[in-house]
């Protein structure tokens, strides 16, 4: 019995490790408007314009930068690891720091194409706009990082002086240089806090007071904006003794769309898993994974043990679908269309508790369906709760051909050969 509680929380990890990395409930946005914004807070950041064709590129050069000799042209897409990414046209590195007048042409050769980093998937993602920089005299790369902390309970920054490349690969290599600084979420940063993350960063040449001022400053932007995650990496000091945000990416809680409508109105739909879009359209919480069982289940608990005991019986999960505990017929179609848009799903498994989210009405979602969408996969269906032998009953007298089960482990056995026959 250990072995198997052993075997499943292992499981359990690692799809809910998937699931995190997804984030699906959250606006990115790219880092030139990240940039723009930042800029707006008293943020040091580097002269730039975005642009989304050559023409646009050639008048920025011309009315931007006249005096330049050398810039950075960035490849804007919604995923890390651009510098050391690869073009599907053969064109590597989606970062480049080129000669004014070679500008236009490396920026050609990005535009429209797929660039394929660490973060993007084998699949890539597509540049539609590139962003133009001045290029800073850096002369020391630090990182920086606010982000929402569990243990804590509230915001945690994270400073080390080294920076510039991958934070997870200096934390590995070099531990002792990672600085965390929780913040009290109800007092603020303090002088103090933001004092011990200057000295995180350990700057060579920048003014002590001014670190800590613009320490503050990406504070309140973090707060005022309902940031989730605001990194900087590098945060460089240049030459002429400015501490500079040189790279950022900034995440936005969905939940505050409310009260963040300009800042959402900047959302890329053309850089996010077109099902998710749909799923968020429809107010379905989806995130995809890479399995060939998709699920369709009401909680985000039942949705993580449903995925435990698919892998527990040899399959893989496709997706994380919830539909919440009011979802109407309607959602439960729509559902059904974003599942079966996944090529890879060979099965669908529809496991419902009813409570407030009535089994009958799943059930008329299910058929409701089928007349909507081509179901060419076998669907197993576990119904228990409110209003399941009505459920049931529709499911039944509708004629479709489905594979009811009795309890979840049977749905998933039956799931897993479904999938592989």
């Amino acid at each position: 019995m250990r072995g198997l509680l052993n075997k499943l929380v292992s499981r359990s990890l690692s799809v809910a490790g998937k699931c995190q990395q997804q984030q699906v409930r959250r606006l990115n946005i790219h880092e030139y408007q990240g940039a723009d914004l930042m800029s707006k807070y008293g943020v040091n950041v580097p002269k730039g314009i975005a642009a989304g064709s050559v023409e646009e590129i050639r008048k920025a050069i011309q009315d931007v930068f006249p005096n330049e000799t050398e810039l950075v042209v960035k490849s804007q897409i919604l995923a890390g690891g651009r510098g050391l990414g690869k073009f599907k046209n053969g064109f590597e590195g989606g970062v480049h720091i080129v000669k004014a007048d070679k500008a236009e042409e490396t920026a050609g050769k990005m535009l429209g194409e797929i660039l394929v980093t660490k973060q993007s998937g084998p699949q890539g993602k597509v540049v539609s706009k590139v962003y133009i920089c001045e290029k800073l005299s850096l002369v020391n790369e630090m990182y920086f990082a606010i982000l929402l902390d569990r243990q804590t309970a509230g915001p945690l920054i994270i400073a080390c002086k080294k920076g510039g490349t991958s934070i997870e690969d200096l934390a590995e290599k070099f531990p002792d240089l990672i600085v965390k600084v929780p913040i009290d979420v109800f007092k603020g940063i303090t002088d103090e806090d933001a004092a011990k993350v200057v000295d995180g960063l350990a700057p060579k040449v920048a003014d002590r007071n001014d670190s800590i001022e613009q320490v503050k400053k990406l504070y309140k932007l973090f707060c005022d904006c309902d940031c989730t995650l605001l990194e900087i990496n590098p945060m460089a000091e240049t030459s002429d003794n400015l501490l500079v945000a040189a790279d950022a990416k900034l995440n936005f809680d969905d939940n505050a769309a409310y009260r963040q409508k300009e800042l959402f109105t900047l959302r890329d739909p053309t850089q996010e898993d077109p099902r998710e879009v749909a799923a968020a359209k429809a107010d379905l919480n989806y995130i995809g994974l890479d399995g060939e069982i998709g699920c369709m289940v009401n909680g985000a608990g039942l949705a993580m043990s449903t995925m435990d005991i698919i892998k527990l019986h040899g399959g893989t999960p496709a997706n994380f679908l919830d539909v919440g505990g009011s979802a109407s017929e309607g959602q439960v179609v729509e559902a059904f269309k974003i599942l079966t848009s996944d090529d890879k799903v060979k099965a669908i498994l529809v496991n419902i508790f009813g409570g407030i989210m009535k089994c009958d009405v799943i059930a008329s979602g299910i058929v409701n369906a089928a007349k909507h969408v081509d179901l060419k996969v076998p669907v197993v269906v576990r119904l228990e709760g409110t209003n399941v032998d009505q459920g049931k009953r529709i499911l039944k007298e509708s004629g479709m051909a489905l594979i009811t089960a009795e309890d979840l482990d049977d749905a998933a056995e039956k799931a897993v050969k479904a999938a592989s026959g």
